[in-house]
């Protein structure tokens, strides 16, 4: 399977007293919610969220009735479509394509249509020269302006006064989508997602900004693309502060490169002790080197430092990590 991966680390070396080990905060990954199969490179993208009937007359009607200053539904799901462009467009070798003059007409409101017949999917993959089909099934948007200007008349009346309402300071656009994604060579939904975004604008009092449902909609395209990412949560990674004998000196002015972030100057001064220094202290260099490594975002020099550290010196440290790294490796891979 394939994960898409992107590397995102946040660093802090941290002294620990006396202790003889020293640690770094980094961020490591999540499994996608969604993979893709190795073979599928392209996707194809459509909007399925509109109806046939649709015109700029109910397009216009229905901006005014939700408070759509930006525009209507119609020209928001397109932003939807953009942002997995942006969002999935040539990441780890996925290539996004828009099929030209395709057009799928589907309920127009927040009730999801029927899955598409495997003969029109394959079809428009085809057209394309795409892999899978990714739909944008349903899409709609409101704001909660109208909901506040409705409650504030109800409070006006019951407490005798007129039925005046002023627009609040803040309106909430939110947007509700629903994505399929077809893959038309197993005859398989690889994913469906119902989904619901919300950005919070600011108004001083005034009408939404003209770009509030355009930006709420492509934040919600970007927010789905996230399911084929990994997540990150913040581990602890242990490494040693000090070496043995002569080699004492030397090894702490390695990890004082690690504490000003100078990972790569650390692992000089670590691998040029490996293999001339005591077996303890060469297998502390070692596990630290392998911390420096995945610090720097190379799984894979990482595990082969680690194993060594176990491996060639019984670093305990070195066979635990190596067990961390090799379930990293899998993420990325």
């Amino acid at each position: 399977m394939k994960p898409l991966y992107l590397y995102l680390l946040t660093v802090i070396v941290l002294s620990s007293g006396c202790s003889k080990y020293g640690y770094v905060n980094l961020n490591y990954p999540q499994e996608p919610q969604v993979y893709l199969p190795d073979d599928i490179g392209s996707i194809a993208i459509v909007n399925r969220s509109l109806t046939k009937d649709q015109d700029r007359e109910s397009s216009v009607m229905e901006s005014l009735v939700t408070s759509e200053i930006g525009g209507s539904d119609r020209l928001a799901s397109e932003e939807s479509l953009k942002a997995v462009y942006d969002g999935l467009n040539q990441y780890q070798g996925l290539k996004i394509v828009f099929p030209q003059k395709i057009r799928i007409y589907g309920t127009g409101t927040r009730e999801t249509p029927e899955v598409l017949k495997w003969e029109r999917v394959e079809a428009i993959c085809d057209s394309a020269n795409a892999d899978v089909l990714l739909v944008l099934e349903t899409f709609d948007s409101n704001s909660d302006l109208l909901l506040s200007a409705a409650a504030e008349q109800v409070t006006n009346v019951l407490s005798g006064g007129p039925p005046r309402a002023s627009i609040p300071n803040q309106v909430r656009m939110n947007v509700y989508s629903y994505w399929r994604l077809y893959d038309p060579k197993t005859q398989s939904i690889i994913d469906q997602y119902q989904q619901t975004s919300y950005l919070t604008f600011d108004t001083q009092g005034r009408i939404p900004p003209q770009d509030a449902l355009p930006e709420t909609a492509y934040r919600a395209g970007l927010d789905y693309t996230n399911r084929f990412k990994p997540s990150y949560y913040t581990v602890r990674r242990d490494l040693y502060k000090k070496g043995k004998g002569a080699a004492k000196q030397e090894f702490r002015s390695g990890y004082r490169r690690a504490e000003v972030a100078n990972w790569q100057g650390a692992i000089e001064i670590w691998g040029d002790m490996v293999g001339r220094v005591k077996r303890k202290t060469a297998g502390r260099a070692c596990l630290n080197i392998a911390v420096a490594h995945e610090v720097l975002g190379n799984t894979e020099e990482a595990l082969k430092w680690a194993q060594k550290a176990y491996e060639d010196y019984g670093d305990k440290l070195g066979r635990e990590y190596a067990k961390i790294l090799l379930r990293r490796k899998r993420i990325e891979h």
